[in-house]
């Protein structure tokens, strides 16, 4: 719901924004090379460029805090798994013995 929030009126500023700034400015990429856009488009493709690291970082740790997460559930089934070693044994025997005498 927050980010719901911050995202609409992130739009709305832009929005009153481009309304009042609707002029074009000329852009000097190069000595030869001159860029003529819209003053509103400028603004949100610098905010966009500035956005763009900050969610390829976000997406990045959460994926890989997902791979730990999964990583560390199946290490946790594997120990968690009944084994037949020498010290659980009779703990084997006794859900073996269990299973055969229930109907």
């Amino acid at each position: 719901m927050l980010r719901t929030v911050f995202w609409v009126l992130v739009v709305a500023v832009l929005a009153a924004f481009t309304a009042a700034n609707w002029q074009p400015v000329e852009v000097r990429i190069w000595e030869g090379l001159l860029l003529e856009t819209r003053l509103p488009a400028l603004v949100i493709l610098a905010f966009l460029l500035g956005l763009l690291p900050t969610w390829l970082l976000y997406r990045t740790t959460r994926w890989r805090l997902l791979r730990r997460i999964a990583n560390l559930e199946a290490s946790l089934g594997a120990k968690a798994a009944p084994s037949l070693s020498s010290t659980n044994l009779e703990a084997a025997r006794g859900a073996d013995t269990l299973k055969s005498e229930t109907p």
